[in-house]
């Protein structure tokens, strides 16, 4: 019974108190609005509040664990999650024209989610290990670990996460100590492909145009940002639907299960990618802004965490976790309001899915857990 009590209390002592507030407003945000999307009936419902529950749990269980013992763990995890992305290739189940789950018996896994996490882990461990003698080839590592997984990912085909697991590798390595002159090629060839593509918009967009390095489909998806139009009832239906359940909110919102486009089911996948236009057509501007505003405090308060760290490690991993949450909802929102081509990328506490939930709840905890040893190495001083 004392066992019980003192785990009880070490649990309540590894909550970082304004992390956890802010996460708990988001994942009731996001159960609300599960409720609307699916109409109030849907099984869905029902799920995703096991899901939350589930994820409550993970969130605490890793926050009590030491980030040492997780930082040995590293290699493992980031290993056993590269053995499930390449299972994927060989046995993993296809859905709507990808394949990115296995089968484990007892779950269906989305091994490139567990990734978004392993990766972060295994960088920060590796340059924890190397920061009294970095060198140049230890960059060079740190990028070779990155695209593996990116391109096994690329390979199933899911260009979205990809793209979050890569960029989220790559903040792990700025934030490790890469120059930042090494990242301006990378951003001049980002302008000059972006400028080329709205330049020569009418030759790239034609059906007899092949872009070598990107999927047919991945191809109509740019070209569909560009013109939504050109196929309103195909391609174009995802962004055309959000835009207007977005713009038909207004400043104050239809009302809570209130909004046409979500309850009369023309906004597709509104459950997953596209929750945010549910959410924007019932509570509008001001409740979207809130909305926004609550995660900038949940991406403010990892950067914080990560400045007050006391180890390489602890750094490295709550930035690039915190740059993670950043990009989530950067991709997730700016493809629903149509800045960005839909890639299917779940907004955090919010879309449907028990993988990406589990993952979200692991972040959490490790950035718990990183504030819990800087609280105590702090009390220690």
């Amino acid at each position: 019974m004392i066992g019980l009590f003192n785990l009880l209390i070490r649990g309540v002592k590894a909550i970082d108190w304004p992390l956890f507030l802010i996460a708990a407003l988001l994942s009731g945000a996001g159960l609300l609005m599960m409720q609307s999307a699916v109409g109030g009936t849907d099984w869905r419902y029902a799920v995703q509040s096991q899901y939350f529950v589930f994820a409550l749990i993970i969130m605490w269980v890793v926050a009590i664990v030491p980030p040492t013992w997780l930082a040995k763990m590293a290699p493992l995890i980031y290993g056993v999650s590269l053995i499930l992305l390449v299972g994927v290739v060989f046995f993993g189940e296809t859905s709507k024209g990808a394949t990115r789950w296995v089968d484990l018996g007892f779950a269906r896994i989305q091994p490139s989610e567990i990734m978004k996490i392993a990766l972060p882990l295994l960088l920060a461990w590796y340059f924890q290990r190397r920061e009294q003698r970095l060198m140049g080839f230890d960059f060079v590592v740190a990028f070779v670990l990155v695209a593996i997984p990116f391109l096994l990912i690329v390979r199933q085909p899911d260009l979205g996460t990809a793209l979050l697991v890569g960029t989220g590798g790559l903040c792990a390595i700025y934030f490790a100590g890469l120059s930042f002159k090494l990242l301006v090629p990378l951003a001049v060839i980002a302008v000059v492909g972006i400028s080329s593509v709205l330049l020569f918009e009418d030759t790239l967009c034609l059906p007899e145009t092949d872009w070598l390095v990107l999927h047919e489909y991945q191809k109509g998806r740019v070209c569909t940002l560009l013109d939504p139009t050109q196929d309103p009832l195909g391609r174009g239906f995802h962004t055309i639907q959000s835009t207007i359940a977005v713009g038909s909110g207004g400043l104050y919102g239809r009302g809570y299960m209130e909004g046409t486009q979500g309850q009369l089911d023309f906004i597709p996948e509104r459950t997953t990618d596209f929750i945010f236009a549910v959410f924007a057509e019932e509570f509008g501007l001001y409740g979207a802004l809130t909305l926004l505003f609550l995660f900038a405090l949940l991406i403010i308060r990892g950067l914080v965490i990560a400045t007050r760290a006391t180890d390489t490690f602890g750094r490295v991993l709550a930035s690039s976790l915190s740059m993670v949450f950043f990009i989530y909802v950067f991709v997730n929102v700016g493809m629903v309001i149509g800045i960005l081509p839909v890639v299917g990328v779940p907004l955090p506490f919010f879309s449907y899915g028990g993988t990406a939930l589990v993952t979200l709840a692991v972040a959490v905890g490790l950035l718990m857990g990183i504030s819990r040893q800087s609280v105590r190495s702090g009390a220690n001083q």
